[in-house]
């Protein structure tokens, strides 16, 4: 017989507030098109991207994701002393140890909250999101904020034709805290390693310790060139449209609920035409607000579909109690799909 004493929490968990930060420099086609050989329609056409935005050098991982999750903190209408666990999701924060999540717990004011980062791509948000579930029902936290956050622009290849315009850097966050009721549904959730090489980092971090620059890529200058982001365009894009909408039909046969019942749809801000084509594909009704913050933001990995929730709560397209279908998919290949009640 255990005599472990079990910890009971909450009997479910809801998202409370949410809160994003959109660094102030906005970036235009026209300036990726001084290094790449395409047009602005080209890239539009592809995308559906306009304008991106790129971090100066104040705004590092840990300050946009203070600023973001300083407004979440206050959309959920308590302090940041009350939070019990901070996760972060990133790709982009260099130094491997410690996590950045501590940094961030210690500059919010929280009392000494658990802080720790996840490596999961653009599903990041979604892994995060059921952490802080099962944390606040079990009873290690009643608050768990959670923060997606990149600055992809450090990772970006601005002469390689196929990436060099799709990435943006911002940071997105929720809190999420104890409920009555279930307002975060059964996540959905995988990886597929075997197509890992789709969207992978250019070169290793310990190839530039072995000093031989021949192994290493060059720039047009001959220069060596940072690791950076890089994917197979169309291997992806067929993936996405063709295996997440299976995998969002399911996140919603989990929930116990069909399309119809959806006032908002977020996914994961990769791609216009791969948005499009999930809509298509899961037939969802006219009613159904869709997310397309890509066109102004770029595609910001972890931090895209809190962005998105949040801009569409402040433009009033959505609003708080609506149901919403929320998927990150992306390098790994990795997926995360819920539905959830808007905060």
């Amino acid at each position: 017989m255990s005599k472990i004493k079990a910890r009971k929490g909450a009997p479910y968990a809801r998202i409370l507030g949410v809160g994003g930060y959109r660094p102030t420099r906005v970036v235009p086609n026209e300036v990726i098109l001084e290094t790449i050989d395409s047009s602005d329609e080209w890239i539009r056409s592809r995308s559906g991207i306009e304008t991106r935005h790129w971090a100066s050098d104040e705004e590092t991982v840990a300050a946009m994701s203070i600023e973001a999750s300083g407004k979440a903190i206050a959309d959920a209408g308590i302090t940041a002393e009350q939070i019990g666990a901070v996760v972060v999701s990133t790709v982009s924060h260099f130094s491997q140890t410690p996590a950045v999540a501590t940094e961030i717990a210690d500059k919010l004011g929280t009392d000494k909250a658990a802080a720790f980062d996840i490596s999961a791509g653009c599903a990041g948000f979604g892994y995060g999101l059921t952490l802080a579930k099962g944390m606040v029902v079990e009873g290690s936290a009643e608050y768990v904020l959670v923060i997606g956050v990149e600055r992809l622009s450090d990772l970006t290849d601005l002469e390689d034709r196929a990436t060099a315009f799709l990435f943006g850097d911002g940071a997105g966050a929720v809190v999420v805290g104890p409920s009555e009721e279930p307002h975060i549904g059964p996540t959905v959730w995988g990886s597929e390693g075997d197509k890992s090489e789709t969207i992978k980092q250019t070169v290793p971090w310990d190839q530039f310790r072995i000093g031989d620059v021949s192994k290493l890529p060059l720039d047009s200058a001959g220069n060596v060139k940072f690791p950076a982001i890089t994917q197979e365009g169309q291997a992806v894009f067929r993936w996405a449209v063709f295996e997440m909408a299976k995998v969002a039909q399911q996140a919603l046969d989990a929930a116990g609920i069909t399309s119809d019942d959806l006032d908002v749809f977020i996914p994961h801000q990769a791609n216009v035409r791969i948005i499009d084509s999930m809509v298509k594909t899961l037939k969802l009704p006219e009613h159904v607000t869709v997310a397309r913050d890509i066109r102004t933001t770029g595609n910001t990995s972890a931090a895209s579909i809190p962005l998105a929730m949040e801009r569409l709560l402040a433009t009033g397209e959505a609003k708080s109690g609506d149901t919403a279908l929320v998927i990150g998919f992306g390098a790994g290949l990795v997926y995360a799909a819920t539905v959830v009640t808007l905060p």
